[in-house]
């Protein structure tokens, strides 16, 4: 097992011991002049930095120390006053000098490393950006764009960067400006893909995209033939949904959102897709009755059934979700109980797949067995429903998962006490002879 950085330090300091990398090539052992070592790794320093303690380090070795939470030099337990890292340029270049002369075929000179991406950097991306757009430049936004794609395609140390400073609010307001000419998809499909990389992009962000014709573009981009697009925009379109305005549902409406989501799931592009799909099909089905209905007339209920039955986790809770969201309705609620495959399904799903699905199991079994309707209850009850739903209360569910499961109970007692009052009458008159 490894040492810890700590204890690494202690035993090399203490036992004075300078640690040796030997390859068996002409049985010659090769060591490291403890200067180009990393004092945390102990290896050869690859991309030496100093920090505000004037130690230098490699950089991948202190930047995984100071993420795992420390605030202090490792060598000189010296709190520090900065994060900051400043390239050693002249111990690189010693290193890679004396790579060269060590003359192994073991040991290979060390490349120059890119300088990461700095908040300064991200700062005059964006302000250069913002320029451009307000004066109308696209071919100088596509420049920048690429640009910040190039850049975080380097690292994830160069995405998290970009992603902390304030692109995404920029990106939407240069989409939201260009995103009524056609001859600009290219650009505006880029900026859709960086934009995954940056959420929750805040509201003012998606304020931009619910824009008339931000909204109709993203639309758009969900009924085309490009997978990826299609993957994108639905993920924003779930992102704008979720802002729950009027005029964004009547845009729905008018675009033709809820075909575009359906087509999307039954192609089966990605999970990502058909996830971030039944999101933005709960949403609409919560908020718009005359969408749910068209939901419903193009087979929502058997395709959410299709997926409840072999679908991952997430899937599976999300599709539960949209089920439950159309049993709001009295015609959902009718649509649900015509598919016979409905309540085997969540009686089965039911403090099985997660809490989650469990509480939308119960509250759409809940929903179809309110009114009075006694086949609902009858089947629920012959399902084992009764069993289970009881053993939810005894389990560490919320209290909105308990209230559910306590009234539904009440439903399936009084129609099992019913029962068996029908059958204390049958033995009642079991010994009557029969006229002939």
């Amino acid at each position: 097992m490894g040492f810890s950085w700590r204890k690494r330090l202690r035993v090399a300091n203490e036992k004075k011991i300078t640690p040796v990398m030997s390859w068996s090539e002409s049985e010659t052992d090769i060591t490291i002049p403890p200067e180009f070592q990393c004092p945390i790794s102990i290896d050869l320093m690859k991309d030496p930095v100093i920090i505000s303690t004037g130690i230098t380090y490699d950089r991948e070795s202190i930047e995984t120390w100071i993420g795992s939470g420390n605030k202090t030099c490792p060598v000189t337990n010296t709190v520090l006053t900065t994060f900051d890292q400043t390239p050693n340029h002249t111990i690189r270049k010693m290193i890679q000098s004396w790579c060269v002369e060590a003359g192994s075929s073991s040991i290979h000179r060390i490349p120059t490393p890119r300088v990461p991406l700095m908040p300064c950097d991200v700062h005059e991306i964006c302000r250069k950006l913002s320029s451009a757009t307000r004066r109308g430049e696209f071919e100088k936004c596509g420049e920048f764009i690429g640009k910040i794609t190039k850049l975080g395609d380097e690292s994830e140390k160069n995405r998290k960067c970009i992603n902390d400073n304030g692109v995404g609010l920029v990106l939407c307001e240069c989409f939201d400006k260009f995103s009524g000419d056609e001859k600009l998809t290219f650009m505006l499909k880029e900026i859709l893909y960086l934009l995954t990389w940056m959420i929750p992009i805040g509201s003012d962000g998606i304020t931009k995209l619910s824009s008339a014709t931000s909204f109709r573009w993203i639309a758009g981009l969900l009924r085309s033939k490009d997978d990826s697009a299609r993957e994108n925009a639905a993920v924003f379109m779930k992102e704008i949904l979720s802002l729950d305005k009027t005029r964004v549902y009547a845009f729905a409406v008018e675009n033709r959102v809820a075909e575009a989501l359906m087509k999307l799931i039954r192609d089966s592009v990605s999970t990502r897709s058909t996830k971030s799909s039944l999101i933005a099909i709960y949403q609409l089905v919560l908020q718009k009755p005359e969408i749910a209905s068209e939901f419903l007339e193009i087979g929502l209920v058997n395709m959410t059934v299709e997926m409840i039955v072999d679908a991952e986790m997430n899937v599976c809770e999300n599709a539960l979700g949209v089920l439950d969201a159309i049993c709001e309705t009295e015609e959902g609620r009718e649509e649900v109980r015509k598919n016979a495959l409905v309540m085997p399904l969540l009686v089965e799903k039911i403090a099985k797949v997660s809490e989650l699905a469990t509480r939308s199991s119960v509250s759409v079994i809940l929903r179809l067995c309110k009114m009075g309707n006694t086949f609902s209850v009858e089947e629920a009850v012959r399902l084992g429903a009764f069993q289970k739903v009881l053993l939810v209360l005894q389990v560490g569910y919320g209290e909105e998962t308990k209230e559910k499961a306590t009234e539904l109970l009440k439903l399936m007692n009084s129609h099992m006490k019913l029962m068996s009052d029908c059958v204390d009458s049958l033995v009642e008159f079991k010994y009557l002879k029969k006229p002939f």
